[in-house]
């Protein structure tokens, strides 16, 4: 299939098993073996490997700070961004029906087929290089990631927020900075007058520090 020659660079990773990447990018709309099974196992895996990969790098976060940035990392939203940086689009497999209704870009095809792909590489060569298949797709620091590709301005939102309720703009310091130049991580704290209690983020840059920690206090004072 020399089709996928080019796609199989793009992902960096070559299939022993031609078929089950072909399978991976098959909408059920288009053939009876589809991905959905593939899918429903690629699923599965990217909670658990991006679970198990923040846990590791990322030891001062606690169980909700942990479940946030999986939940950022994994949703359709940021599947289906990720489809379309690799341009899996131009490689699925559709029905008419769904071709015509623009499903090459919908975010739920587009994130389905991702999630199965995960599933075939998984079949084809086993968990460690699943595992590393998916940490390529997340980068070196998902905590980065979160901050610069998965939040819509969360520092946006959140002054939107404080403005809105007549409430002081939060304040953000740089508690320190870890690493060697070239592999810095900033601890970023978000303090609110009036409100108790501090939120921080870490992240690659200030900015993606920043806007993780702004994530974390919308999402906490949005809660109350």
């Amino acid at each position: 299939m020399p089709e996928f020659q080019k796609l199989q660079g793009i992902l960096g990773y070559h299939f022993n098993n031609l078929g089950l990447l072909k399978r991976a990018l098959t909408h059920r709309s288009c053939a009876k073996t589809h991905n959905e099974r593939l899918e429903f196992l690629g699923d599965s895996l990217l909670g658990f490997l991006i679970a198990r990969r923040i846990y590791q790098l990322y030891p001062d976060l606690d169980e909700g700070d942990l479940t946030r940035m999986r939940s950022a990392l994994v949703n359709k939203e940021a599947l289906a961004r990720t489809a379309r940086n690799l341009r899996i689009g131009d490689y699925l497999y559709l029905g008419r029906g769904e071709e015509n209704s623009g499903g090459r870009n919908r975010d739920s095809v587009l994130a389905d087929a991702v999630e199965a792909i995960i599933g075939a590489v998984y079949l084809d060569g086993g968990v460690d290089d699943c595992s590393l298949f998916v940490n390529k797709l997340v980068g070196q620091d998902p905590c980065g990631h979160v901050g610069q590709k998965s939040s819509r301005d969360s520092k946006t939102e959140l002054q939107e927020f404080q403005q809105s309720l007549g409430e002081p703009l939060p304040k953000y310091s740089v508690l320190s900075v870890d690493g060697a130049a070239h592999e810095q991580v900033f601890h970023i704290e978000c303090a609110i007058a009036g409100r108790s209690g501090t939120f921080l983020g870490e992240g690659s840059t200030k900015r993606a520090a920043e806007q993780v920690a702004a994530s974390l206090a919308l999402e906490k004072l949005k809660d109350n």
